[in-house]
């Protein structure tokens, strides 16, 4: 397995947004202003691309403000830690020696009937077991582009200004995700280091063509928000950088990503789909929680009422 450069946290604060414009999928944007279509290809639809045109120019013009002002911060979070897997956990070594465990973090396999003989899927079947004797790393990090959103939102609200209000809480999440989006680039070829060659361009990117994944706590292989309270405490996220958890896993900033990074070749995403009574007891029991607790955060993957 690849080594990391170093292992620990790095914090980058107030990451220049203009670096990250490349980077944005527009895409989204459009969705969240209820427009159908793929970017750059709604800009010329017939039903929606003049006011997707339009939209899209008062971005621009946001993004120009927001870039010239500064009161948009951007700040990342990213870590590594030498780890290797103990069945459907990854155990987080406190340093290289790997006597002393730091985390554990808990994941889920897939359980619906494959053809083919096909496996059934764990996110930690992309960090060397324990008993292989190979000493490999795992990765986290949190990005927000939300600091400050709030109150620029607020001053348009103020002033009747809702469109604008709106905006720019779309982008800063645009740029939270582009912000996500080099953070990893950066993982690839330089922090981490095992794709130093690559060489994509923003569709490349955008269709996740490059080695690894950035997997995100309360998405389908990994479904449970309660896992992001073990991220951030690895990675000091709320004293680092200013983003925290609410009472509910949300963060806050709400434009902020937040996941881990899995270097394995082969790692791909793929959806848990439903688990069954005997996973999630088992699952409980790893985490130390009452499995009707685990339940609550789990329903919309159980196969039982």
């Amino acid at each position: 397995p690849p080594v990391p450069t170093f292992t620990g946290t790095r914090e980058i604060r107030d990451f220049p947004l203009e670096e990250l414009l490349p980077y944005i999928d527009w895409s989204p944007f459009f969705i969240t202003w209820e427009l159908a279509g793929k970017y750059p290809d709604i800009l010329e639809d017939e039903v929606v691309g003049e006011s997707a045109s339009q939209l899209f120019a008062d971005a621009q013009a946001m993004l120009e403000r927001l870039v010239h002002d500064r009161r948009l911060k951007a700040n990342a979070v990213v870590g590594f830690w030498p780890a290797n897997s103990d069945g459907d956990d990854i155990i987080v070594y406190r340093d290289d020696e790997r006597q002393l465990e730091q985390a554990r973090l808990h994941h889920l396999r897939q359980q619906m009937k494959k053809p083919d003989k096909q496996p059934s899927f764990c996110l930690a079947d992309y960090v060397a077991p324990v008993s292989s004797g190979k000493r490999d790393y795992v990765g986290g990090f949190v990005v927000t582009a939300g600091l400050g959103a709030d109150d620029i939102a607020a001053e348009y609200e103020a002033n009747q200004d809702d469109y604008n209000a709106i905006m720019v809480k779309a982008l800063a999440d645009r740029l939270a995700e582009a912000l996500a989006e080099k953070m990893h680039e950066l993982v690839r070829q330089e922090y981490w280091g095992y794709a130093a060659e690559e060489s994509l361009n923003r569709d490349e990117l955008i269709r996740e063509r490059y080695r690894g994944i950035r997997p995100a706590p309360g998405y389908p292989a990994c479904p449970d928000h309660t896992e992001k309270a073990t991220l951030f405490r690895l990675l000091n996220a709320e004293a680092g950088i200013g983003v925290a958890l609410t009472e509910h896993y949300a963060m806050t900033p709400a434009a902020s990503v937040s996941g881990f990074y899995l270097a394995h070749p082969e790692s791909r995403y793929f959806g848990l789909g439903k688990i069954d009574r005997d996973q999630v007891k088992s699952y409980a029991e790893r985490k130390g929680m009452d499995p009707a607790t685990v339940e609550k955060w789990l329903s919309p993957n159980l196969k039982y009422a």
